[in-house]
């Protein structure tokens, strides 16, 4: 678990770095650990540090779901020097979690990766600016400042410039953005990234009524990037797929009672995440967020884990569009939805 200095937030930078060894992803604590004679087991290297943004994996096993499918999991919290893919390319971890637009890159890189289950549904990425701003839609971003927290995160935004014939070199300043909403609320930029689930909250923790926001939904505007995945290495999927099936299966079961019962969901993070790091009542906003994009009004919860086929083609357009991966992606090979059949029967 990372130092409760640090924010806690749900982006991490889509920046290779140096794998860590086994040995280090291993220290996941006891807490995060279910253990049982026999049972077959299965460590889940996470993105970021416990927050809502995670609920359903800490549902399932506080519950005893991946118990109850003969599993002993480990969930191990990620942080900002840890890339679950490179965590599971080398064992060090056998699923993970991670955007979908990180997974492509890395799959491009040769780690032998294949997704296997989509839990987020939507983007949560938004542009939020205040209503003095004068930013009432998208073509109003020409001259403004605009934010983003870089290092792979800024795609979803570049693909908005461009549907808008914006050049980000030209017609607007395209600016870093720190992970807090400190140059937001301070004036420093006109636009900021931000997570539904969580920098938004912040703004709105700070005073700011959402009456006196706008905010340039990336859904909305077709700009949109899938985000949190379940992913495995393909060597040990092949191995193990009635192992996987029951972890998705589990997870699945997690997650879906985490949407109906988001209280109960977020006393459960509560138990994980570091003391001081965060409060109830933020989880509390993070869990209502996240259930909206794990499943979107109109979703059928049925078919959560299925990979839309859709919405992971834009994905890799996008990727593919501004140089997040130099070549289309083959799409049988990135992701497979059997293993998510497998878990429904």
């Amino acid at each position: 678990m990372r130092s409760g200095k640090r924010k806690v937030r749900g982006v991490l930078a889509l920046a290779a770095v140096t794998a860590l060894t086994a040995v280090l992803a291993a220290c996941g604590g006891d807490k995060e650990t279910s253990s049982s004679k026999g049972d077959a087991a299965v460590k889940l290297q996470l993105k970021w540090v416990p927050q809502a943004q995670f609920a359903g994996y800490y549902v399932a096993l506080e519950k005893g779901y991946y118990k109850d499918e003969g599993l002993a999991v480990e969930i191990v919290p990620g942080g900002p020097d840890i890339v679950p893919e490179q965590q599971v390319a080398n064992g060090a971890a056998d699923i993970g979690v991670d955007w979908v637009a990180s997974l492509l890159a890395h799959q491009e890189q040769g780690l032998p990766l294949v997704e296997i289950a989509q839990i987020y549904q939507n983007s949560g990425l938004v542009l939020v600016s205040k209503k003095s701003a004068g930013i009432n839609g998208p073509a109003d971003m020409k001259g403004k400042k605009i934010g983003n927290w870089m290092g792979g995160n800024e795609f979803e935004l570049l693909a908005l410039f461009d549907k808008y014939k914006l050049d980000p070199n030209k017609d607007l300043q395209f600016v870093k953005q720190g992970f807090t909403m400190d140059q937001f609320l301070k004036g420093e930029i006109d636009a900021a990234s931000a997570m539904t689930y969580n920098e938004y909250q912040v703004v709105l923790e700070q005073g700011i009524p959402a009456s006196g926001l706008n905010v340039i939904d990336m859904n909305k505007e077709g700009t949109a990037m899938l985000e949190d995945n379940l992913f495995a290495n393909k060597d040990w999927l092949a191995k193990n797929k009635e192992t996987a099936a029951k972890f998705v299966k589990a997870s699945l079961k997690g997650w879906k009672e985490a949407v109906e019962k988001p209280d109960a969901a977020v006393d459960i993070v509560m138990k994980q995440v570091e003391k001081g790091s965060t409060s109830k009542d933020h989880q509390m906003k993070m869990m209502t967020e996240v259930a909206k994009l794990v499943a979107p009004q109109g979703f059928d919860l049925a078919k959560l884990g299925y990979v839309d086929d859709a919405k992971f083609k834009q994905t890799a357009d996008i990727a593919l569009q501004f140089g997040v991966i130099k070549k289309a992606a083959d799409l049988k090979k990135a992701y497979t939805n059997e293993i998510v059949e497998m878990a429904n029967k």
